[in-house]
């Protein structure tokens, strides 16, 4: 939980390349926007694309931002971020991000963006980070989803996939994790 105002923290990962305007972009916004609504914090890796979308759809609905940033890429996080957090490599921003998450939301993205997602989905599996709400957005990742269930449950290994909840859309993303994280108070 965020610190500063113990409201849990959803790290949101994907693509840096979507532009406004653009299907990638609105979705993330919309992601943002619908989780700051239900009172998460909103943490991401700061540029542009999907991170800049759901970190302008979390401000624009009154949410906080935080952005994790690399030194190396000599960039300001996007305009949307609250706070920016900078860290010296990729390796050490990919660690913060999965430490100031109480859980993550994963978008459409590219080999950076399954990088994240092993990463925490791996973390989890082994259990050297506590159980985690992971929520996929879109049918993007389904694929990569399904063959790790197959292949595994083939070399008779317990489903991985269990960590992994699939939301077709924004709406039922935020409300998994509203009842995910929020389920004290329902």
């Amino acid at each position: 939980m965020n610190s500063s105002t113990n409201t849990p923290t959803i790290t949101v990962f994907g693509s840096s390349r979507p532009c406004e305007g653009e299907l990638e972009y609105r979705q993330a916004y919309e992601v943002g926007s619908m989780l700051a609504r239900a009172g998460f914090v909103i943490c991401n890796g700061g540029y542009g694309g999907t991170m800049e979308a759901s970190a302008r759809g979390a401000k624009e609905a009154g949410g906080t931002t935080i952005g994790v940033t690399v030194a190396a890429f000599r960039r300001d996080a996007n305009r949307w971020i609250d706070r920016e957090i900078r860290t010296g490599t990729l390796v050490e921003r990919i660690q913060r991000l999965v430490e100031l998450g109480d859980a993550y939301v994963v978008l459409k993205g590219g080999t950076g963006t399954l990088l994240e997602l092993a990463y925490v989905w791996e973390f989890i599996n082994k259990g050297l980070i506590p159980e985690k709400p992971i929520v996929v957005v879109g049918d993007f990742w389904n694929g990569v989803v399904a063959t790790l269930r197959e292949e595994l449950m083939w070399e008779g290994m317990e489903d991985c996939t269990r960590f992994i909840h699939l939301a077709a859309t924004p709406t039922a993303c935020a409300e998994h994790l509203r009842r995910r994280l929020f389920k004290r108070t329902d």
